[in-house]
């Protein structure tokens, strides 16, 4: 199991100790989730199409239905307790999908757009668009701007959201940029770009990790 230090160093900035975790029984959650307050759930490989009920598209070829099974099992248990909750990249897509929401499997081939969301030819810390934040939610109070600029490293996306949750941020061709549980004052957060890898390039995303701590 492997996990870029930027999460650590990330948290550790914030304030807070971070513990990583691989996947373990299902036995083992609960007592996992008592240990801890408040979990990242990191990019990484696609959720499982299954997990929402679709066939997989030919650009879905590495799925880990043990590390699907562990976090949802992980994230479950933190809405019901009100634990913290971050998810980058793939964590905020594995929220939206834990509520009931689905995803774009490939956005180059299923949308059209001319915007390149998967940049790999680049340092990850590198912007590449940016993206627009609604007033008035958590997100934008965080960082204080209505706009900025983010690096992007995903080719899926928030399809249909899940239960309770509003996209509160949007790149210019639309596609949802982050989540939030609405109305609930809660601090259950997405973002679809990866915060983490600018954090020993100036940091301009510690005010999330810090409100998340």
């Amino acid at each position: 199991y492997l996990l870029r230090q930027d999460y650590l160093r990330s948290v550790e900035m914030a304030g807070g100790i971070p513990v990583v975790l691989a996947p373990s029984g299902p036995a083992l959650h609960p007592a996992l989730v008592d240990r801890l307050d408040g979990l990242v759930f990191t990019g990484g490989i696609d959720v499982s199409p299954e997990a929402y009920g679709e066939k997989r598209h030919p650009s879905v070829v590495d799925v880990s239905e043990e590390r699907d099974e562990f976090e949802v099992i992980l994230l479950a248990e933190a809405l019901e307790r009100d634990i913290p909750v971050l998810g980058v990249c793939r964590g905020m897509q594995l929220l939206n999908v834990e509520l009931g929401g689905s995803l774009v499997q490939d956005l180059p081939t299923e949308t059209g757009s001319p915007l390149r969301h998967l940049v790999v030819d680049r340092p990850r810390h590198e912007t590449v668009h940016e993206v627009e934040i609604v007033p008035g939610c958590q997100l934008r109070r965080l960082l204080g701007r209505g706009r900025v600029p983010v690096n992007s490293l995903h080719h899926q996306a928030v399809k249909r959201l899940g239960r309770g949750l509003v996209a509160t941020a949007h790149a210019p061709d639309g596609t949802v940029e982050a989540l939030e549980l609405e109305g609930s004052g809660r601090f259950i957060l997405g973002v679809q770009w990866h915060p983490e890898s600018f954090w020993d390039h100036g940091a301009p995303f510690a005010p999330l990790f810090e409100g998340f701590v």
